[in-house]
């Protein structure tokens, strides 16, 4: 039962039910949520990308996030080496099992979005997903 009228209430339903279904079809090749946000990421960086970047692109805490590189490394999917520019920082870059594997886990995600949106059709997904980035890219919310 949902309280009446709660917006907030029903996106945040909404979001467990992606967070879920997302984390279930990932977890079919050993990896969740987070490792394909990391993965995206460090694709989507238009150059070396470090860790602490990926921190903040991401909004993953830095103990999370070495977690998640550890998880991706012992994989193969990425690797990690000392910046030249400064050796304290981790250049982090995707390997050729990465990309492979991001291409996969791009198709598990997209395959989860058509189950959530299975409901809409193509105008209203369109029109909710501009919502949602209204939403999520209004200064005022943080």
């Amino acid at each position: 039962m949902r309280p009446d009228g709660s917006v907030l209430w029903l996106l945040g339903r909404a979001s467990l039910r992606a967070h879920h279904l997302m984390n279930e079809r990932f977890a079919a090749v050993g990896l969740r949520k987070l490792h394909y946000i990391t993965m995206k990421a460090i694709e989507r960086a238009t150059q070396t990308v470090t860790q602490a970047q990926l921190c903040r692109y991401t909004s993953i805490d830095r103990s999370d996030m070495v977690a998640l590189l550890n998880d991706l490394e012992r994989e193969g999917y990425v690797r990690r080496a000392p910046d030249p520019a400064n050796r304290r920082r981790n250049i982090v870059t995707l390997t050729g099992p990465g990309h492979t594997m991001l291409e996969k886990l791009d198709a598990i995600a997209a395959e989860a979005r058509d189950v959530i949106l299975g409901s809409l059709s193509a105008p209203e997904r369109a029109q909710f997903t501009e919502y949602l980035e209204r939403i999520v890219n209004d200064q005022d919310c943080r």
